[in-house]
């Protein structure tokens, strides 16, 4: 049995800037699920989060040339792009939405599958909750929040992306904290963290 070493993401993206697909293929193995996470964060749509998380890596390979890894690591700029996309999707939710109103309600639908959209809509109405009261923040620290403290980029990585000092990112993440520790209620912070 042969132990395979795992590429590093700077030897996958020269890959990929020279046209490997299947280099691709493995980073997006690799990345799809905190890019996912992180669009659902921002958007608290499921359905959002897939489309964004399509379009993130859509303009990864057509930007693959002009990637910015961050310590060797491709995920900060992925969850940037993903940022970019959630607002170019708002900007185009409000006639998405108005659509969406004007189709007949569902059937009741039984069994496993209803379980399944019982609890994505719990999720949905809980993340909008914590969204409505997110959207207090400033863009920047929105910014900060969804990187650092919900898809776990480090201080360092979220500065370098973000092209501002460690300490501002710090900054943005300790103003943000205080102020949510006083708008949500104890309910939806245990549902988000």
């Amino acid at each position: 049995m042969r132990h395979q070493v795992r590429p590093s993401d700077e030897e996958l993206w020269a890959s990929i800037a020279a046209g490997d697909e299947s280099a691709f293929g493995r980073l997006f193995d690799r990345y799809s699920r905190p890019v996912y996470n992180h669009a659902f964060r921002l958007t608290g749509s499921w359905s959002t989060a897939e489309d964004v998380t399509q379009a993130t890596f859509l303009v990864a390979w057509r930007r693959r040339r002009d990637a910015r890894l961050v310590d060797g690591s491709a995920l900060p700029w992925l969850l940037v792009v993903a940022t970019n996309e959630v607002r170019s999707e708002w900007r185009s939710a409000r006639r998405w939405l108005a659509l969406l109103r004007r189709l007949p309600a569902e059937r009741h639908i039984g069994g496993d599958l209803a379980d399944e959209v019982a609890a994505r809509l719990d999720d949905e109405r809980r993340m909008a909750e914590a969204l409505s009261v997110v959207r207090h923040l400033s863009p920047a620290e929105r910014e900060a929040v969804a990187l650092c403290l919900w898809s776990g980029v480090s201080y360092p990585d979220a500065a370098a992306v973000l092209g501002i000092s460690e300490v501002a990112v710090r900054s943005r993440v300790s103003r943000a904290r205080s102020r949510l520790a006083r708008l949500l209620p104890e309910e939806i912070q245990e549902g988000t963290r």
